[in-house]
């Protein structure tokens, strides 16, 4: 078993070098589309339009992960050196807590390295970069307010708790505001978006509202989700509620009203954008993690319609995150459904297919 096990992470590590070492440019038709896709959204739950072709193809696995031993994807970063930075759970909400997590980043060869390991018992799920190279990772230590919360992982290669968060409290996904300044993070429990100066320091509740809140009756009740700043505004995801929202910053750095982007997307997990200037959204459909929907992940379009890409059919098992760099995307896949499928995809974006038909 051991002699199988170590041929199989052979293969994967082949098989994440043999992609991640291409070099990959931002798309000219990318680019060019970005004034096209980049308008306003209004609240709407409707799908609509009618595409031409794969918005996403040449769809493979460029890792592979041990799902019994808690490598089980939750969050990607993609660095500018072509390299990624994963969260592993080491357990998940619907198995038994029996491994450490991880912080792991695979580089553009393929190589492995091990930023930082969590505790039996705990997970660890958001990570983010800032502008200075400095990654960061939530620490979710149910029952334990001494771990709970947001790390930094220093240059000398030890971590160390930034921001502390309180037992009950859900941290999950993280992003850093445009000025490169204060961290932003998500509480899945306590319908509340903290907010802490990237340096650490003591979190200040910057939003809570019944927008971002769990459904206590889910079998997994985690509300908001998945952040990203976008467009001078934060968006947020709320997976029991199924909602896309934005969130606008004042002058003042103070939440602005939360406005509806989509609906009817229930166990909607992190997201993405197609560019910088862009308001497509590719967003993930965790919907095996809790047996309560469809594993999906769905493009969502300024105008608030959105169209799913790929489905389990393509491969999906657990889609947790996205993550675009040029013309690619990724998807970290945790595998919770047999036969535990845990993996990293990456696809081609077909931007003739997502502009085809599209009335923005």
């Amino acid at each position: 078993m051991q002699q199988q096990s170590q041929q199989t992470a052979r293969r994967s590590r082949s098989s994440a070098g043999r992609f991640l070492k291409r070099n990959v440019g931002i798309a000219l038709a990318v680019t060019a589309t970005a004034a096209v896709l980049g308008s306003a959204p209004s609240a709407s739950a409707a799908t609509g339009h009618s595409y031409a072709g794969s918005v996403v193809t040449d769809v493979r696995t460029v890792a592979e992960f041990d799902y019994a031993a808690g490598e089980i994807p939750e969050n990607i970063t993609v660095n500018l050196d072509g390299s990624v930075t994963l969260s592993l759970l080491g357990s998940c909400a619907v198995c038994e807590r029996t491994h450490a997590p991880q912080l792991m980043r695979i580089s553009a060869s393929g190589h492995r390295t091990v930023l930082a390991t969590g505790q039996v018992g705990e997970a660890i799920s958001g990570n983010t970069r800032g502008d200075d190279g400095t990654v960061y990772y939530s620490v979710f230590a149910p029952g334990d307010a001494a771990r709970n919360g947001v790390y930094a992982v220093r240059q000398d290669g030890t971590s160390q708790r930034i921001a502390a968060l309180p037992a009950g409290a859900g941290p999950n996904g993280l992003a850093i505001d445009p000025a490169g300044d204060t961290l932003y993070i998500a509480d899945s429990f306590q319908a509340t978006i903290w907010s802490v100066p990237v340096s650490g320091g003591s979190v200040t509740p910057w939003l809570t509202d019944a927008a971002l809140a769990p459904v206590p009756t889910e079998a997994l009740p985690i509300g908001a989700n998945g952040l990203r700043f976008h467009n001078g505004a934060l968006w947020v995801s709320n997976f029991n509620q199924g909602t896309l929202l934005r969130v606008p910053l004042t002058p003042a750095g103070a939440a602005g009203p939360i406005r509806l982007v989509a609906g009817g997307l229930p166990n909607i997990d992190d997201l993405s954008f197609l560019t910088p200037w862009s308001d497509v959204v590719f967003v993930a459909q965790n919907g095996s993690s809790s047996q309560n929907g469809p594993d999906r992940i769905v493009v969502v379009y300024p105008d608030g319609t959105y169209k799913p890409v790929l489905t389990s059919a393509d491969g999906l098992a657990s889609p947790s995150a996205t993550a675009v760099r040029g013309n690619r995307l990724y998807i970290t896949n945790g595998g919770v459904p047999e036969p535990h499928d845990a993996k990293l995809q990456t696809g081609k974006i077909n931007v003739t297919a997502l502009l085809a038909d599209a009335a923005h």
